[in-house]
């Protein structure tokens, strides 16, 4: 038989950034081969940050990202804290997570609204859903902003802020602009209540796999910046082993790196977090939870939406225990002595745990640097997510229902827009 090869090119794809290409080659009804081609373009952060100062470290890491700048700062920041020897107070490190806070708020507010919605609405985009769902995407742009002002607040300004600094930030907000904060976000609770009722309604497909989640996890609170890599397989290390477990490797068909963890792909991100760490979570947040008859923990990838709800709705509530229980008299910064050392930093970025590590000399100067993504950990849960799936879809149908299928995986994801994937080009080769 004469092998048959379609070629589908969707050069701009909707709702992701980027470009790629998924390879599938199919016989006999049955898949033979998946390919995830990602091409990612040369950026080299690590390279630059070699020779540079300590305290330029974290204005050039948050220009990895425009979404999650302060996830990558937070980690870096950490690191260099964790060179040094520092141990920040409890205000700094409080005021830190409230910052984190406001990340998660716009990043997930974005991704439930403008990428991930349509594909369960039968719209195209935004603008389609804005048509017949004005007041759930008003809400949704309401949540985004609100996030994007605690980082202002915090940060200077909501793109690439500018506060945070070894031994803690450069200022503070004054007392006003935090009291006025606060009553926009006790506002906001009840939006974020109704936007997980609506992810509950939302016509989920019903697909459970079996995968294993990662995230950091802490004994006395919902982990976003301090704790210990936890696994669902039984994993329990200090942020210092990651190497030691966690393997990063080229694949031929793709430049982005697959991770694994005993050889396997495992997930990182909203529903990760929430299967290791829902015991955690504060008792509202549970009661919500269980209010609306959310089964935690899920295998269901199609259900990161209604995780990233909940996580909304907690860091909302957890930012306003913060500004209550924050004390004006709280020092800005700790005195900085710089030293030679190694430093290890892991945070929750929106997507899932984002891993650094610095070797410093004893001027502060960066020897080496790893930075670590989640998008790229997740990278093979992704290529065996869309296997799955469409094996379970069914291999006979259209290329297109395929190519739709495959695209809507992906956006599950909410791959990071400029830390790492591009997407799609479909080839299928039937035989």
């Amino acid at each position: 038989m004469t092998d048959k090869t379609i070629n589908i090119e969707v050069p701009v794809l909707a709702r992701v950034e980027g470009e790629g290409a998924l390879e599938l080659t199919i016989q006999d009804n049955r898949l033979q081969d998946l390919k995830l081609r990602i091409y990612e373009p040369p950026r080299f952060f690590e390279k630059l940050l070699a020779g540079r100062s300590y305290n330029e470290v974290m204005d050039i890491v948050a220009r990895i990202c425009g979404i999650c700048p302060v996830a990558y700062q937070m980690s870096a920041v950490q690191a260099i804290e964790n060179s040094f020897n520092i141990s920040i107070t409890p205000g700094i490190r409080n005021l830190r997570r409230l910052m984190y806070c406001g990340e998660w708020i716009e990043s997930h507010a974005l991704h439930i609204h403008m990428l991930a919605a349509p594909d369960f609405l039968g719209v195209n985009n935004v603008i389609e859903m804005a048509a017949q769902y004005p007041d759930i995407v008003r809400r949704g742009l309401k949540l985004q902003s609100l996030g994007n002002r605690i980082i202002r607040e915090l940060g200077g300004r909501s793109v690439h802020p500018v506060s945070i600094c070894a031994g803690g930030f450069s200022a503070f907000p004054n007392a006003s602009s935090l009291q006025a904060l606060l009553y926009d976000l006790e506002e906001a609770v009840g939006d974020a209540e109704q936007l997980i009722e609506w992810t509950t309604r939302l016509d989920l497909p019903e697909h459970g796999q079996q995968f294993c989640c990662v995230a950091l996890s802490h004994a006395d609170e919902y982990a976003i910046n301090n704790g210990t890599i936890k696994s669902s397989d039984g994993l329990d290390i200090d942020i210092a082993q990651y190497q030691e477990y966690f393997v990063e490797q080229h694949v031929p068909h793709s430049t982005a790196l697959h991770s694994t963890l005993n050889n396997e792909p495992y997930l990182v991100g909203p529903l990760a977090r929430l299967n290791l760490n829902h015991e955690t979570l504060p008792d509202d947040v549970r009661a919500i939870i269980s209010r609306y008859g959310i089964t935690v923990p899920s295998y269901n990838m199609y259900h990161s939406i209604i995780a990233r709800a909940i996580e909304i709705y907690f860091a909302i509530t957890e930012a306003i225990r913060i500004l209550k229980d924050h004390n004006a008299s709280t020092a800005p910064a700790l005195a900085v002595t710089p030293r030679a050392g190694i430093g290890y930093g892991c945070t929750e970025a929106p997507r899932g745990i984002l891993w650094h590590r610095y070797e410093l000399d004893e001027q502060g100067f960066v020897s080496s640097a790893t930075i670590v993504p989640p998008t790229s950990q997740n990278q093979a849960r992704i290529e065996e997510d869309i296997r799955v799936t469409l094996e379970t879809l069914g291999l006979e149908r259209s290329d297109d229902e395929l190519r739709a299928e495959g695209e809507r995986v992906i956006r599950n994801y909410d791959p990071c827009i400029s830390c790492a994937t591009h997407f799609l080009k479909l080839r299928v080769t039937r035989n």
